[in-house]
């Protein structure tokens, strides 16, 4: 079984939210994700370590944080 998972990745003033698949199992460990969604979490991750907002955006919704003075 499988179910897809949004994951939110927090790099400066950037988060993405990228969407991948969680594999359920009932051997062994579980959930568990594939090796291209593992890449595409280490590429977006990259991409906004290196400030590269197109290259992120292709792998998920980029999103600038704002403080809010209260």
């Amino acid at each position: 079984m499988n179910k897809k998972k949004l994951k939110l990745i927090h790099e400066g003033n950037y988060v993405i939210e990228v969407e991948i698949n969680l594999f359920y199992e009932s051997e062994g460990w579980s959930p568990y994700l594939s090796l291209d969604d593992a890449l595409k979490l280490d590429n977006a991750r990259e991409a906004l370590q290196k400030g590269d907002l197109q290259t992120a955006s292709k792998l998920g919704k980029v999103y600038k944080l704002v403080p809010v003075a209260v």
